[in-house]
């Protein structure tokens, strides 16, 4: 059974473009591109619930009224991966704000460590979309969550392409206020930390660095 905040895309697209996402033949090149497209389809989901507020419009034929979104929503990539899910997000809300949270893991304790945070002066006010390509041992995403709970966020989403069963059961436990939103649940985590079929480092393979 599912649990009630955790939401795994079942759309086509979405798993086709993770399959070509985890080949090890996809370059550099392509695998940022089917980042970002991925980003995209699966902001669609993550903005659902977004709410709405009513406005007067006039057309060029009458005068009428319609709903948009009130300009409350602010996007936090986990550095550096997460960056490549942001222009995509921004194609979507181009009025969202955009903080950033630098966290790498120590490769003896699997722990996050913090190297940088800078976000609006009003993330309070705002719901939080924390974008990530991978949700892996669980706890960059819940150190990055605590450090947006601590600045008074407190409407918040993890935006996922690829999440182990580990990683989810971090996050729900630490923070079970928060909605996760995976492209796919893996099968697990090797014994370095890795997501297991997964796609190797997501950092590595945005930036060419492997």
């Amino acid at each position: 059974m599912i649990p009630e905040k955790l939401h795994i895309m079942n759309h086509p697209l979405i798993s086709h473009k993770i399959s070509m996402l985890r080949s090890v033949g996809t370059d550099t090149r392509d695998f940022r591109d089917l980042v970002s497209e991925i980003g995209h389809l699966m902001g669609y989901e993550a903005t659902r619930d977004l709410p709405l507020v009513e406005t007067e419009i006039d057309t060029p034929l009458a005068h009428t009224r319609g709903k948009v979104l009130p300009h409350q929503v602010c996007l936090v990539p986990i550095l550096r991966a997460g960056l490549g899910m942001v222009d995509a997000m921004l194609t979507l809300i181009p009025a969202a704000r955009v903080g950033h949270i630098g966290l790498y893991r120590d490769p003896r304790t699997l722990k996050p460590v913090e190297y940088y945070c800078k976000l609006p002066t009003d993330v309070a006010q705002r719901i939080v979309l924390v974008l990530d390509p991978m949700l892996a041992t669980g706890g960059s995403a819940s150190a990055a969550i605590s450090f947006l709970k601590a600045r008074g966020a407190s409407r918040i989403k993890m935006v996922n392409i690829i999440g182990a069963p580990e990683g989810v059961d971090v996050v729900q436990r630490e923070h079970p206020d928060v909605d996760i939103y995976l492209g796919s649940l893996d099968e697990k985590l090797n014994d370095h930390g890795y997501i297991l079929p997964g796609l190797g480092d997501a950092g590595d393979r945005l930036f060419g660095t492997l």
